[in-house]
């Protein structure tokens, strides 16, 4: 097969096809790895190619656009770079949009090759084109481009080659097309400051970061609400924490929601500034930012007491967030009561509101109530308990009815709580004494598609992993749950069937 696409073009490079003929070695090229086609191609057969797509006809084009996919993926990086470095340059100013992505697909496998890079970096020209990509209407050739430029910002020669020369300027005029186009190129300046301390000084040096930092804390709430997501993703970082605290960003964040009170559009922004608390606390420490800026946790059980769909789940899911290490956990214990009530209104949601927040409700409760192994001391065994018991007066039969519901994605939500709990003594001796608990558990009928199965083997894997329950279950349970894991997530019992003389 490999025979009949080379000879089909070897036709390529000596004349132009026709259509008919392109499909066919589109047809061909698809039957065979492109491995396979290593040592027979050259680059008259790509330039043919790449000339096939300066034509007015989308079937050509993309057909073209086809083809060539397949054949770069058996060329080397650094041939690409240095063989069809023309025909990549008039890629970039296709007015098919399928073309363009081609091209930044293979610049991207440029990047990632450390010896073809060092050719991008030495082509400004390559690189600007790249920056222009940012601009692009087609979400996915900017992705490409935000892309391949982190990946060139990874090494000392990339950061110089973007920031230390004229191409700063380029960023700076891609960045007036609009404010989609400003915020992509704030998003690609978050991934570089990701990278290490040395990325971050850079971006800081060149303004970028602080404009950033202007538009979160400016007047426009809108503006506001995009720009709290990549400031959060920034802080991610041990070096973009240290940032922001050094600017006083943190402190400023902090302030604003202090005075969300008297702001009539506060809700637009407020979820996404609690979030930036949320993260931040569990990256660094639940203990020292809530006790450091009182008024997120303030804001935090506000949103969660409130009737506002839209805020009850963003306060639980950053309770689960805030509550999925042990400091957070202990965190939230000292607020005593107010948590303990609020625990119950979350119980109430989980069975009784729309079912996006039921499932909101029902991870974060997976997450406030998982403890490992090597952290289950005596009082923080009490502590969950006691949550536990705080999410209903029957929270076993609320979650085991949820289970039984007709939607699967609650059906899994309820079965992780479960899992959450499974390795806890406390929890397996409710299982065992709940009716039909148990039997429940190793019924695989009950689990109707691979993510219920799933689910439900993940439940058992806990149970049987957990060092106590062959003595809280007994042994004929424990045996039961160790058959069910052994057997595997999709097991199913064979049925014989005896064949009786003279039956049709």
């Amino acid at each position: 097969m490999a025979e009949a696409v080379v000879e089909l073009l070897e036709q390529a490079a000596r004349r132009d096809m026709s259509l008919e003929e392109l499909r066919a070695l589109r047809v061909a090229v698809q039957a065979v790895p492109p491995a396979a086609l290593r040592a027979h191609l050259g680059g008259h057969h790509l330039e043919a190619l790449f000339a096939l797509l300066a034509v007015n006809d989308r079937e050509q084009v993309s057909t073209c656009v086809f083809i060539l996919e397949r054949l770069l993926q058996a060329l080397d990086p650094l041939y690409v770079i240095l063989d069809l470095r023309e025909a990549l340059h008039k890629g970039f100013f296709h007015p098919d949009d399928s073309v363009k992505i081609l091209t930044m697909s293979q610049v991207g496998r440029i990047v990632e090759d450390s010896a073809a890079v060092t050719e991008i970096l030495h082509s400004p020209e390559l690189l600007q084109h790249i920056i222009h990509c940012i601009g692009e209407e087609k979400i996915a050739v900017a992705k490409e481009a935000i892309k391949s430029l982190s990946r060139i910002a990874q090494s000392q020669e990339g950061l110089e080659a973007l920031f230390g020369s004229s191409l700063l300027d380029e960023l700076r005029h891609v960045m007036a097309t609009s404010d989609v186009v400003r915020y992509r190129v704030y998003e690609l300046i978050v991934e570089i400051s990701s990278v290490s301390e040395e990325s971050l000084n850079y971006c800081a040096n060149s303004g970028l970061i602080s404009e950033l930092i202007g538009e979160l804390t400016g007047e426009d709430v809108l503006v506001r609400a995009t720009c709290i997501e990549m400031v959060t993703s920034l802080a991610h970082t041990p070096q973009g924490r240290q940032y922001l605290a050094q600017e006083g960003v943190i402190d400023k964040i902090s302030n604003i929601i202090l005075g969300a009170e008297s702001d009539p559009f506060s809700s637009f922004y407020l979820p996404g500034f609690v979030k930036f608390f949320g993260n931040l606390a569990v990256v660094d420490s639940p203990q020292q930012i809530c006790e450091r800026y009182p008024v997120f946790m303030e804001k935090v059980f506000e949103m969660a007491e409130s009737q506002d769909p839209t805020m009850i789940g963003v306060a639980v899911d950053t309770l689960g967030i805030l509550g999925s290490n042990v400091e957070g956990k202990q965190v939230l214990q000292k607020t005593r009561s107010r948590f303990q009530n609020l625990l119950s209104r979350i119980g109430h949601q989980a069975k009784n509101a729309p079912t996006e927040l039921r499932l909101r409700c029902l991870d974060a409760i997976s997450s406030l109530l998982y403890l490992p192994p090597e952290q289950q001391t005596e009082d923080l065994l009490r502590m969950t308990e006691s949550w536990f018991t705080s999410l209903s007066s029957q929270p076993l039969e609320l979650f085991r009815s949820i289970s039984t519901q007709p939607f699967p994605d609650l059906h899994c939500g309820a079965l992780r709580v479960f899992t959450a709990i499974a390795n806890q003594p406390w929890a397996q001796k409710l299982m065992l004494s709940s009716p039909g608990f148990v039997e429940y558990v190793v019924d695989r009928s009950v689990e109707p598609d691979k993510a219920s199965k799933d689910a439900k083997y993940e439940l058992v894997k806990a149970l049987v992993n957990s060092k106590t329950i062959a003595e809280v279950f007994g042994n004929q349970y424990y045996l039961r749950l160790r058959a069910y894991l052994q057997e595997g997530p999709y097991y199913v019992k064979a049925v014989s069937t005896t064949a009786v003389e003279g039956a049709e």
